[in-house]
């Protein structure tokens, strides 16, 4: 409603040179004498041309005055040109729509919605002063960020546009193409990110922005400090932000190499700033028109006049003044803003931004027939409440269209089915979500919780009390280092490559330095050699039939003094050894007191939701997010009093209505119990949710590998 409101009024701001009528005035009293030299002024003009102009806030110099263009496109046409001015870029499209114009200069992005949603068409660009009539989109960071290095440190694992996560972000403006609309669609249609509301509604952007990037994100109005290409270098520059979105060439022309009068007085030194990979090839500037209003000849004679301005330099600096081009090539829509198309689609609400009946409370729509999820294959789970057929109907009937399980025998099936397209989301362990995620392409839109409603379970080396490692931990001394201190003890992990006591620990360590890896074969065997040569040859790798195997057993492997220090989880002790109930510990605890949990590394995350973005469009994952995140909010009642009565059923906490009609194994509560094993569901992206462990265990020699052929 926001957008409809704004371009209501904007439609309204446009007028035939009202706030520079003095100075055009005069203009024009000076140029008067000027154009009866060649003998057109005494012929009757051959029709009217009106050019739409946004005006700046200020108009500095008589050079960038739009009459000036105004009065040289009479000369050559013989046309009676005036100028229509605007306040802005949504005004431009609404003159040429119904009229009020005949062309109009304007962003590539505003350029590409005039042509999709109203059918206007493109007569020519701007053309770069090497030939281009594109650039390229970047996101620009400072060579000091974890972004730089993972774009430069050339392993495959490590990737910029994930890391983008949580940082401020520099945008150039509202809805503008290189500074928002270019790399957002990118994050979106990749899977970086997730659409955050509505993506009917094209203020959804702001929010995803916000939610992908900070809160603090800047989105800057025009005539502010940071708004347009220079306003989001600086913002980057004087650390406001994190990430900047510019053109390929706008540091350099900002904030050249060595001193001078052309580099900005904020720039650093232009080392420091580094590009990283192009999300895009931008359209440059469009000169648009509306076939509806504009006929063939004019179209004939407005192009060549404005082409054959870059001929001569006395006219192609007067494109460079006011319209800031170095000359206009000739070109047609498809060909220049089609290249836009595959991005600018996954902004949400695009194609409904400038409709004149605004979507407001339009429900969302999935863009295919049926959505097929991935599951392990359980016959005993047949015609239970644990059935995954619940939440397959719980979901067709949020989404509208036929929801069906797409029955897979292994977490490498699920990756498979993602990849082809036979499945659209699948719930992956988090060893099989992170090498869809490295190794295959896929994406994070959701996260089970555990049942201390974290998306997070921590492992935890524990020691005993008394021993020296403890106290190193203990004594708030930062020179004493517990971890170093484990070099050469004897440790109880939980089993080979589990991931709580084995891969996060070793992954911690060789990344920290603690291990060494050089002179290792490179293979996931070559993990068994690096845990005795940094522990003990005595340490326990146990085997399923072992008393030591699992998160109980490194405890116990720990407490019968087979070990010094254990890798389990965090609450293994307390669940275990509480000391309140005796008779209901483990015979071999120990008091409870006895045991020190040392917290150093990085996270196992819980059950994702993955989706491939390469066959799941942003409108129906999107959709398919808003659905499963509505599953927190039923919860099944049975035999419930109130003043209204007593209800069985289940019970939506969002509207306060009782479904009394449905199974109960589809209410939400009980789908989230029985077949997701979690007491919610909450958005997420991969870097989020997976990033941590990422960090930690791609330090293990062969573990791509590895995860590819187990899981």
């Amino acid at each position: 409603m926001a957008a409809h409101s704004e371009k209501k009024t904007l439609s309204k701001g446009g007028n035939r040179i009202p706030v520079l009528a003095l100075a055009f005035a005069l203009l024009a009293s000076i140029f008067s004498g000027c154009t009866a030299t060649d003998g057109t002024s005494d012929e009757a003009p051959r029709g009217s041309l009106t050019i739409a102009y946004e005006i700046s806030p200020g108009l500095e110099s008589l050079e960038g005055n739009p009459q000036l263009l105004a009065d040289h496109l009479s000369e050559t046409t013989n046309y009676d040109v005036t100028v229509f001015t605007v306040n802005s870029e949504v005004a431009m499209i609404e003159a040429l729509r119904f009229g009020n114009a005949d062309i109009a200069m304007m962003d590539s992005g505003m350029a590409w919605i005039g042509w999709n949603q109203y059918g206007l068409e493109a007569l020519g660009a701007d053309q770069k002063s090497d030939g281009r009539t594109y650039y390229n989109a970047h996101a620009w960071v400072l060579d000091d960020s974890d972004m730089a290095a993972a774009h430069l440190d050339d392993d495959a694992l490590t990737d910029p546009f994930a890391l983008m996560t949580g940082k401020t972000s520099c945008h150039t403006g509202w809805l503008k193409s290189t500074g928002m609309m270019v790399p957002m669609g990118f994050l979106l249609g990749l899977g970086y990110a997730n659409v955050i509301g509505d993506p009917n509604d094209i203020e959804s952007l702001r929010g995803t922005i916000h939610e992908f990037f900070s809160e603090n994100s800047s989105i800057p109005e025009p005539g502010t400090p940071y708004y347009g290409f220079e306003g989001a270098i600086k913002c980057l520059s004087d650390g406001t932000g994190q990430i900047a979105f510019a053109k390929d060439n706008t540091v350099e022309g900002l904030c050249p190499s060595g001193e001078g009068p052309e580099k900005a007085e904020w720039c650093l030194d232009d080392s420091r700033y580094i590009s990283l990979p192009s999300f895009a090839k931008v359209p440059s500037d469009t000169i648009m028109y509306s076939p509806d209003f504009m006929d063939s000849g004019k179209l004939e004679d407005v192009t060549n006049a404005l082409v054959d301005m870059s001929s001569s330099q006395d006219t192609s600096t007067l494109l460079s003044n006011i319209l800031n081009t170095r000359g206009i090539m000739q070109i047609n829509s498809s060909d220049h803003l089609g290249i836009y198309t595959p991005l600018v689609s996954n902004i949400p609400g695009i194609s409904a931004y400038y409709t004149d009946d605004p979507s407001d409370g339009q429900e969302v729509t999935m863009t295919i027939d049926e959505l097929r999820i991935a599951f392990e294959y359980d016959e005993s789970v047949n015609g239970t409440n644990s059935d995954p057929q619940f939440l397959a109907d719980f979901l067709s009937s949020e989404l509208g269209v036929n929801v069906r399980i797409h029955h897979v025998h292994s977490e490498m099936g699920k990756i498979a089915s993602l990849e082809s397209g036979e499945a659209h989301i699948g719930l992956m362990t988090p060893e099989s979500s992170w090498l869809g995620w490295k190794q295959h392409g896929l994406s994070v839109m959701a996260a089970v919780q555990n049942y201390e409603e974290t998306t997070n379970n921590f492992p935890q080396a524990w020691v005993r009390s008394d021993s020296s490692i403890a106290l190193a931990y203990l004594d708030d001394d930062p020179s004493t280092d517990p971890i170093s201190m484990m070099e050469g003890r004897a440790s109880c992990h939980t089993g080979w490559l589990d991931s709580i006591g084995m891969l996060l620990p070793m992954g911690h360590l060789i990344g920290n330095g603690y291990v060494d890896t050089d002179g290792s074969s490179g293979d996931i065997e070559s993990l068994r050699g690096l845990i005795h040569g940094f522990f003990s040859n005595e340490s326990s790798i146990p085997g399923q039939d072992s008393p030591y195997f699992g998160a109980l057993g490194a405890i116990r492997c720990l407490s019968e003094g087979i070990g010094e220090v254990a890798f389990s989880t965090e609450g293994i002790v307390s669940e275990s050894c509480d000391n309140d109930n005796p008779e209901d510990d483990e015979d071999w605890c120990l008091g409870i007191n006895q045991y020190v949990p040392i917290s150093v590394f990085d996270p196992l995350p819980t059950t994702s939701v993955v989706y491939n973005p390469s066959t799941l469009d942003v409108r129906s994952r999107t959709a398919v997010l808003n659905a499963l995140v509505s599953l927190n909010y039923d919860m099944y009642l049975e035999n419930y009093s109130t003043a209204g009565g007593t209800y069985t059923g289940c019970y939506d906490i969002s509207i306060h209505k009782v479904d009394e009609d449905s199974p109960k194994g589809e209410c939400g509560s009980e789908v989230l119990a029985n077949i997701l094993d979690g007491p919610g569901i909450v958005r997420a992206t991969s870097q989020d949710h997976i990033g941590p462990f990422s960090d930690s265990i791609r330090h293990i020699p062969g573990v791509a590998e590895f995860f590819q052929e187990e899981v």
